[in-house]
């Protein structure tokens, strides 16, 4: 499974990956990229510069069997899901249960814990 995404993946995405995709290695983005796809500038218009990098890269190592988890910047990610399909390449994402939890505190102010737990892998249609 070939990784565009922000952060190391938990024990629970790895075990799933493995029972349910068959998946026995995890090739993350090299650190310049994996930097550069972590913190995509809000305020760039055209972000083409980094998702054009990926691209490159992504035609060097992938191979139309391998998943591809692309998760991140909404714009960013729609480009490189677009540019996998078009390849050929299996672009999945993990979803998430989300629970959150609020406390409020003897000052009046809340403090708001969420707590995101892998549920499973789905395709990009």
């Amino acid at each position: 499974m070939i990784l565009i995404f922000s952060h190391i993946l938990t024990d629970i995405q790895i075990q799933d990956a493995k029972a349910n995709l068959g998946v026995d290695e995890f090739i993350y983005l090299p650190k310049d990229l994996q930097e550069k796809w972590s913190l995509i500038p809000p305020d760039e218009k055209d972000i083409t510069s980094i998702t054009g990098e990926i691209k490159e890269w992504l035609e060097e190592v992938a191979t139309r069997k391998d998943y591809i988890l692309v998760q991140g910047d909404y714009g960013a990610t729609y480009a490189l899901v677009n540019f996998c399909r078009s390849r050929g390449f299996k672009a999945i994402y993990s979803t998430t249960s989300r629970r959150a939890r609020e406390v409020k505190g003897e000052d009046g102010k809340i403090e708001i814990t969420r707590v995101f737990e892998h549920v499973r892998y789905r395709d990009y249609y």
